[in-house]
C-alpha cells in the first residue's frame, strides 16, 4: 500500500515522521529540535525566518502528528494524483507559510493589546505574581508547531476539487457532500478560536491555511498556472505512448505508429503521416486539457463518466 502513495505525500509523511523521532532526542544549539524550529514571534528574539518551513515538520506529541499525518494522506494522495507533484507541494508549503502568518498576526494582536508591542525587550514583567521576566521572555514562550496549517489547506481543496463526493465522518452515522465538510470544519475551528482561546491549540493557523489555500485555488481557476499546462503535458505524453503501443507494427516510422483495415478479404496497413501523428496528438491534448480545466471550474464530480475514465486511463498510464 506504500508502494501506492504519490511521491510527494510519500515524502512529507517521512519527513514529519522522521522529524518526530528526531526531535525526541536531538538538539541544536543546546536548544531542543522543536524550540529550534518552531515558529516563534516575530518581535522575539528566539525568531528566524526559516521557522516558517520548519515548523510544519514538527509536532508537540504522537497524537498530534498521528491525526495530521492520516489526514494528510487521505486526502493528499487524491489531490496529488489530480494535481501532480509539484502543484501539490507548492500548495501545501505555500499554505503552510500563510498559515503561520495568520497565527503571527494573531499574536501581534494579542500582545499588542496587552501592551506589550510597545515596551522594551529588556523591561521587566510580573509574570503571574510569582516571578519577574523580560518583555522578550515572555514573547519566546509563544511559539507554534505543527503541519496542521497545511493540512486543512489540504482539505479544503480536496472540497472545491469534489465538492459533491460523499465521504463518511465519525460520529455522523451517513455520509455527507465534501464541500459541506469543509464549511463545518471552518465553522468548528472559528467558534473554536473565539470561546477557547488559551486552549493550546492554534485555530487561526488551521483558518489560515484554509484561507491561504482558497485565495491560491482561486486565483489559479481565474489564471491558470504553469503547474496545469505540465501537468497536463504529462498526461497527454503518457498517454499518447500508451495510445502507440496498441497500434504498433514492424515500421519504425512516425513512432512505430501503424493503421490497419480490411477490403474484403485483403488486410493492409500503412505507417502514419507526420501531419496524421500531429493532428492526433494534439486531439488527445486537448482532450486531456480540456477535462482538466472543467475540474478546474467545476469540481471533479461534474465529469461524465467517459471523461473520468480518460483522465484515470491518462495518469495511469506508463
Amino acid at each position: 500500500m506504500f508502494r501506492n502513495i504519490p511521491i510527494v505525500t510519500k515524502n512529507l509523511l517521512i519527513i514529519n515522521v522522521v522529524a518526530y523521532l528526531a526531535s525526541l532526542f536531538i538538539q541544536i544549539g543546546g536548544e531542543s529540535l522543536v524550540d529550534w524550529g518552531a515558529l516563534h514571534f516575530f518581535m522575539a528574539s528566539d525568531f528566524h525566518l526559516y521557522q516558517f518551513i520548519t515548523y510544519q515538520f514538527l509536532h508537540g506529541g504522537f497524537t498530534h502528528l498521528f491525526f495530521n499525518m492520516f489526514a494528510l494522506w487521505m486526502f493528499g494522495c487524491v489531490i496529488e494524483n489530480v494535481w501532480g507533484p509539484k502543484k501539490f507541494i507548492f500548495y501545501y508549503i505555500f499554505c503552510g507559510i500563510g498559515a503561520g502568518i495568520c497565527q503571527e498576526l494573531v499574536q501581534y494582536v494579542q500582545f499588542a493589546a496587552d501592551g506589550l508591542t510597545s515596551m522594551n525587550a529588556t523591561d521587566m514583567l510580573n509574570v503571574n505574581g510569582t516571578h519577574l521576566m523580560t518583555v522578550d521572555q515572555v514573547m519566546n514562550l509563544s511559539s507554534t508547531i505543527g503541519a496542521s496549517g497545511a493540512v486543512y489547506a489540504i482539505l479544503l481543496a480536496f472540497g472545491m476539487t469534489f465538492p459533491n463526493e460523499r465521504i463518511f465522518i465519525f460520529p455522523l452515522p451517513v455520509p455527507i457532500k465534501a464541500k459541506w465538510f469543509v464549511v463545518i470544519y471552518a465553522g468548528i475551528e472559528m467558534f473554536s478560536a473565539m470561546a477557547s482561546a488559551g486552549d493550546g491549540i492554534a485555530h487561526m493557523a488551521h483558518l489560515g491555511g484554509m484561507l491561504f489555500g482558497f485565495l491560491l485555488i482561486m486565483y489559479w481557476r481565474k489564471h491558470g498556472s504553469r503547474f496545469d499546462l505540465n501537468r497536463s503535458r504529462q498526461f497527454f505524453d503518457r498517454w499518447s505512448k500508451t495510445g502507440a503501443s496498441k497500434y504498433s507494427g514492424n515500421s519504425s516510422y512516425a513512432g512505430n505508429t501503424t493503421f490497419s483495415g480490411n477490403a474484403g478479404n485483403t488486410s493492409y496497413s500503412r505507417p502514419e503521416t507526420d501531419m496524421e501523428y500531429n493532428a492526433r496528438k494534439k486531439a488527445l491534448q486537448d482532450e486531456i486539457d480540456a477535462i482538466l480545466d472543467k475540474i478546474r471550474k467545476s469540481g471533479y464530480d461534474s465529469l461524465t463518466k467517459a471523461e473520468k475514465q480518460r483522465l484515470f486511463e491518462a495518469s495511469h498510464a506508463k
